[in-house]
């Protein structure tokens, strides 16, 4: 049996979960590639960062985005969220209060589902190379829907 998620339990999947795949448009072609991300429900958005690269070079020119996160135990039995959203690019103290609830988000989670602690984020999430300053981005939210199925 297939049913639409309800609110409570988007907000539940999005908020307990920390990687998702990140759908992007680059020269008329879609894209989908694994990230670490943390859901802000203060700002109701969600809060990720990557290396300077081929996906924030296809955001910045399309910021039409989505996010898909799910929790799939069998083939018929799963639960799946996907996000609509826009891209959005932030700097400087912005971008480093915005990295810092990333970081704390996300530990949080580990600590809760994994119950083991990371204290780097290097533990958790992509490597940035020491030469490399992070891009800290921001999907800001338009539409979620959620589906499970059940049998």
């Amino acid at each position: 049996m297939f049913k639409n998620l309800e609110d409570k339990e988007i907000e539940f999947i999005l908020e307990n979960n920390y990687i998702g795949y990140l759908g992007y448009i680059f020269n008329n072609k879609p894209y989908v590639v694994p990230i670490t991300y943390h859901f802000d429900k203060e700002s109701n958005a969600i809060i990720c960062y990557s290396g300077d690269g081929h996906k924030m070079n296809a955001m910045r020119k399309n910021n039409i985005v989505s996010l898909q996160v799910g929790e799939i135990e069998t083939v018929n039995q799963w639960k799946s969220i996907l996000v609509h959203g826009t891209f959005e690019q932030h700097f400087g103290s912005d971008a480093k209060s915005y990295l810092h609830k990333f970081s704390l988000g996300v530990k949080d989670v580990i600590i809760e589902r994994e119950h083991r602690k990371a204290n780097f984020i290097s533990e958790f999430s992509s490597k940035i190379y020491k030469d490399d300053i992070p891009s800290v981005f921001l999907i800001k939210i338009t539409e979620i829907t959620g589906k499970m199925r059940r049998n």
